[in-house]
């Protein structure tokens, strides 16, 4: 396997400036200070071959035809080999190491069992099936998306917002609702922006993690994960990590409201408040539950969920207006409703009277404990992991929860190590914006990165604060005069997103 440390140089050479010719036909679409460029690194080599990726039990002594672990302890990992071999197979084991981490250090994350070198994915496909038919379970891989390739094909798309001469904003924004998606293309469209990215992931149609806009509080908390707070119309970005605390009171009683704006019980991420399980700390991607929860939505939302437990309807200053023993009722406008399930109904029908007054208070810290005042044209999206800070890399994996807890490490390695489509926001030190997107999954094309990989790409192209934004099937950059400047994983196009940050003339 190739050094991951090697990345660096291979940057240095591929990528030697913080600039690129423009993408054809795209300049003179932009406003001015706007500009997009496209660059090509790296070139397909005789290390980048298809494989068929062997599955591994949970255990040493578990089944091996329904195995589902991509990676795991070298004791389970020769196990499978020799029982590969048993069959026939030439396998071969590789030890998959984890990188150091700003707050981690670097160690070994696994071992993988693989078989067989094939140059089209087809032939990977059919040696799979006779894997299967042996009864093994797997997958096929190519290798140049392990993400430890530095020389591996690369489309990096680069729109740099110049604040010296654009005289509009950047912002975020969603549909219609926040329970639901929209495409980038029909939100460039329907707002007249002049271009936009993807922004945070999404779950249950509609943002996960801490979402501010234009100073109001929208969206719940991921407890202490990274986040970027962009002010003054984009001409201000910092990267930080944030909690948030929503109190509800009623008269001198209180209780801390679990969420904002997502459904009761489900808490995608985990970093959430009160009993959540199996964890309240961040975890990328995993759903924690907790069966006792209050939150609040907004008229942004949408339809409330529906369902068992209590809710209080709220004007716009905290009068209640009616008190149900079932969930769903329209959200009053310009007010809010609090819904609770399982013991926190209790707590709500016992202090929520209608003609009476709940009062519910915001409180976003910074990574230092201070307070960040939630003026208008605030605007704080919680993604992550942290990238670059004050001009070097610095990857908070553990506290941003792209570790995972426990023995099985699939998640791991399949989305931090491997390389996949990435979305970026950053700022150089010049004062510029910058929107970066990095194709991926697409073999001899661009590979895509893995969030190391994204980190030092990031530096190299000048960032001084720089954040991941959602990615896989989701990054996506557009331009109102050409529609999609990249190119989606997704076979279907381009996805429909929770939310997206906009270049606005």
């Amino acid at each position: 396997m190739k050094a991951l440390s090697s990345l660096v140089a291979a940057l240095a050479v591929l990528l030697p400036t913080a600039t690129a010719a423009p993408a054809a036909a795209t300049e003179a679409e932009l406003p001015p200070g706007v500009t997009l460029s496209t660059h090509s690194l790296g070139a397909q080599d005789a290390d980048d071959f298809w494989t068929v990726h062997v599955y591994l039990p949970a255990t040493v002594d578990g089944p091996l035809n329904t195995a589902g672990t991509a990676l795991g302890p070298k004791e389970i990992a020769d196990r499978v080999a020799g029982a590969l071999r048993e069959k026939g197979f030439e396998p071969r084991l590789e030890q998959v190491d984890l990188p150091g981490f700003a707050d981690r250090p670097a160690g070994v994350l696994g071992w993988i069992v693989r078989l067989g070198s094939y140059p089209a994915s087809g032939e990977a496909a059919a040696a799979l099936t006779r894997v299967k038919a042996a009864g093994f379970a797997g997958g096929t891989r190519y290798t140049a998306q392990d993400g430890i390739d530095p020389g591996a094909p690369q489309k990096v798309h680069v729109l740099r917002v110049d604040f010296r001469q654009f005289r509009g904003t950047v912002d975020t924004d969603f549909g219609p609702v926040l329970n639901g998606t929209e495409t980038l293309t029909d939100l460039v469209a329907a707002t007249g922006a002049a271009a936009g990215i993807n922004a945070q992931w999404f779950y249950n149609r509609a943002p996960g993690g801490l979402y501010v806009k234009d100073g109001k509080l929208l969206g719940s908390a991921t407890q202490g994960r990274g986040g970027i707070k962009i002010t003054h119309g984009g001409r201000r970005v910092d990267v930080d990590a944030y909690t948030a605390h929503v109190t509800l009171r009623a008269g001198r009683a209180s209780i801390e409201i679990d969420g904002v704006n997502r459904l009761p019980g489900e808490i995608w991420n985990c970093g959430g408040v009160g009993g959540d399980q199996p964890t309240e700390k961040p975890q990328h991607d995993l759903k924690c539950t907790d069966s006792s929860e209050l939150v609040r939505f907004t008229p942004e939302w949408g339809v409330p969920p529906q369902g068992e437990g209590a809710e209080a309807l709220l004007d716009a200053r905290g009068t209640v207006l009616a008190v149900n023993t079932t969930r769903g009722a329209s959200i009053p406008p310009g007010g809010s409703s609090i819904q609770a399930i399982g013991d926190s109904a209790a707590w709500l029908l016992a202090h929520a009277e209608p003609g009476g007054r709940l009062t519910v208070s915001e409180r976003v810290e910074d990574s230092r404990g201070h307070r960040v005042p939630l003026t208008p044209g605030t605007t704080i999206l919680q993604v992550g992991p942290t990238l670059v800070r004050d001009g070097q890399v610095s990857v908070n994996a553990g506290a941003d929860g792209l570790i995972r807890e426990g023995t099985d490490q699939t998640f791991t390695y399949n989305w931090t190590l491997r390389a996949n489509p990435r979305s970026m926001i950053g700022v150089d030190d010049r004062g510029r914006l910058m929107l970066v997107v990095v194709d991926g999954r697409q073999a001899g094309y661009s590979e895509g990165l893995g969030i190391a990989q994204t980190a030092e790409l990031m530096k190299r192209l000048g960032a001084v604060e720089a954040m991941n934004l959602d990615g896989g099937g989701s990054s996506v950059m557009a331009t109102a005069g050409t529609g999609i400047v990249n190119r989606p994983s997704d076979a279907t196009g381009q996805r429909s997103l929770g939310n997206v940050i906009l270049v606005r003339p």
